[in-house]
């Protein structure tokens, strides 16, 4: 029984961190990041949604690569403070920026 409360504790520090981190939507339209630039803190999260008709993704070298298919969506996490750049490996000319900060 003495572990219950370790658990509760742990539940409970986990539902305060995700509930505070913020879900930021990037729209993929017409080959573009739209907004091209966004805000974020670390433990959001960043959601692409493709309305193109061509596959598409956000790669930032070293942090994350999603592939994000025609008429679908992909995520990631920011975690560091700092300025993320990223583009489309597919579609070289589409960038796009995460500022990341406290």
């Amino acid at each position: 029984m003495s572990a219950l409360p370790a658990l509760a504790a742990a539940a409970f520090l986990f539902c305060a961190t995700a509930a505070g981190a913020a879900t930021i939507e990037i729209t993929i339209d017409r080959l573009e990041f739209r907004p091209a630039t966004v805000t974020a803190r670390p433990g959001d999260t960043i959601l692409w949604r493709n309305r193109d008709v061509m596959d598409h993704t956000a790669t930032a070298k070293g942090k994350f690569d999603v592939v994000i298919p025609a008429g679908a969506s992909g995520s990631a996490v920011v975690n560091a403070d700092g300025v993320v750049e990223y583009l489309c490996r597919f579609h070289p000319n589409m960038k796009g920026r995460i500022a990341v900060g406290r």
